[in-house]
């Protein structure tokens, strides 16, 4: 998946039907000149409704459509003849889409799981025709109501990517390098920092035909948290990956430091991802030489003694086998 069709991020406008007008009518057939009020109700108007769908990975769909009008509710007829109902409109929407209210940025709700559906704006109802209204002192009575109006609102879609492995590192840490070698993906990839905008997404093939999808997102820098860099931008691609790979460059003075850094950030943006299984990894291994191959094994052991960690090559796929098997008995312990 390419970052020029990776949309995760769309404002919409959305309105819901109309609801029809009730019927003014009065009953009239052969031999009965002045029968009852027989008029029906509206129709109510459309909904608005999100509806996940796992066949999506993206809001691409909404580059180029961003209005969405349900239908308007049918007017009611005589003998209590009620009008059709609008038409609903279905958005499918990603699984792990977030729906905001554009003006005041509040969460309206999420969509997390295959199959869900959220009504987001309630069609008007339908006007009640006339014969509602008949009474002993008011046998004719020769008004309806009218249908009420439909909802319209502007709002956000945030897509959060959904991924077994999210990578996170600083700009140029060789995350796109890793995807594109360990899966189909081809994310672009060049020597300069935030060489990626946008996540891409890669399915690792495994052993005996098992699978896991890894997400390359956009490159971490000190003070994303307050809106750095990419900041929020990339940090809510994260919230939704099973394990964390923190990708570290063999180039980098201090790996704990760079670490810290990286952890730091996230924790900031949310503490509930301290909580997710982690591996560090130290990458572009083909720039040491045996010597200091051996003095970073050593210093990877001593620093992060009790968390998985591994030193790779994306170049040479040195230890990638190592770093798949790994991963795989991380996300299925």
């Amino acid at each position: 998946m390419t970052e020029g069709n990776f949309v995760d991020y769309v404002k919409l406008q959305i309105s819901s039907g109309k609801g029809g007008k009730g019927s003014i009518h009065l009953h009239r057939e052969k031999y009965i000149t002045k029968g009852g009020p027989d008029g029906g109700d509206g129709g109510r108007g459309g909904h608005v409704i999100i509806r996940a769908n796992e066949q999506l990975w993206t809001l691409y769909p909404f580059k180029f459509k961003r209005h969405f009008i349900a239908g308007h509710g049918g007017d009611g007829s005589k003998s209590r003849s009620s009008g059709a109902q609008g038409e609903d409109i279905y958005i499918d929407v990603p699984v792990g889409t977030v729906v905001r209210s554009t003006q005041s940025k509040d969460v309206i709700f999420e969509i997390t799981e295959a199959g869900q559906e959220k009504i987001i704006a309630e069609g008007g109802l339908g006007g009640r025709g006339n014969w509602h209204f008949k009474s002993p002192t008011r046998q004719t009575p020769r008004y309806a109501q009218p249908g009420r109006e439909g909802i319209t609102l502007d709002i956000t879609l945030e897509l959060k990517v959904l991924a077994d492995v999210g990578l996170v590192g600083f700009p140029n840490a060789g995350k796109s390098t890793l995807l594109s070698v360990l899966t189909a993906a081809k994310p672009k990839i060049a020597d300069y920092e935030f060489t990626t905008l946008k996540p891409n997404l890669g399915i690792v093939d495994y052993r005996d035909y098992k699978s896991f999808v890894m997400a390359d997102i956009p490159g971490i820098i000190e003070g994303a948290a307050e809106g750095k860099g990419l900041g929020h931008y990339f940090l809510r691609h994260i919230e939704r990956n099973s394990i964390l790979l923190y990708l570290i460059p063999a180039d980098t003075p201090d790996v704990k430091k760079a670490f810290d850094i990286l952890q730091k950030e996230l924790v900031k943006y949310n503490p509930e991802l301290l909580d997710k299984s982690f591996t560090v990894v130290l990458s572009k291994a083909d720039l040491l030489d045996e010597e200091l191959l051996e003095e970073y094994t050593k210093e990877m052991k001593d620093t992060f003694q009790d968390i998985p960690h591994l030193i790779i090559s994306s170049a040479t796929q040195f230890q990638l086998t190592e770093l798949k098997d790994l991963l795989w008995k991380q996300l299925n312990p």
